[in-house]
């Protein structure tokens, strides 16, 4: 059975863009690269030929993996989605109860999270564990320094802009 891997369409849109880059642009100029090398002659020496072929190598799994994930993929429009409880799309915030410093998350598609940025896989643990609840729930979370205890203050949806280069 085939898991699948909502997104965003942005984050679809981001995979399908880092494709194309891959195909069109740093594929061609690697093997440009390779066939540079090869005029240099001895291979065994040849660091620039084998510089080249390990770059086309990356590339080529990096296209194997993007297609699998863009196979799975499944876009998924977070503003259509009820955000009375937490599920994929929704912007927490939430207490530490001991610190009372407030933390903001967004779930988002795996290959969209960007913890820096406050967005998180939906399936990450921590995600797991927010997923369903709703505000006033309090929450005991397992997280990597420890268990803590936040108050979910606030569930909405926010759009997410993200930019571009």
């Amino acid at each position: 059975m085939q898991t699948i891997e909502p997104m965003t369409l942005f984050g679809y849109e981001k995979l399908q863009a880092e494709v194309k880059d891959l195909k069109k642009v740093k594929r061609p100029q690697c093997v440009k690269d390779i066939e540079e090398a090869l005029e240099h002659g001895d291979l065994k020496e040849n660091a620039e030929y084998h510089a080249a072929k390990e770059m086309q190598k990356n590339i080529d799994n990096r296209l194997d993996e993007l297609s699998a994930i863009i196979a799975k993929a499944k876009i998924v429009d977070p503003s259509e989605l009820e955000h009375a409880k937490i599920s994929f799309g929704s912007t927490v915030v939430m207490t530490d109860m001991d610190t009372d410093i407030q933390v903001t998350y967004t779930i988002v598609g795996g290959c969209e999270s960007n913890p820096d940025m406050g967005l998180i896989s939906f399936a990450s643990p921590l995600a797991k564990q927010l997923l369903g609840k709703e505000e006033g729930d309090e929450v005991k979370m397992r997280l990597p320094g420890g268990e803590k205890e936040f108050e979910i203050d606030e569930v909405k949806y926010v759009e997410i802009v993200f930019e571009t280069h």
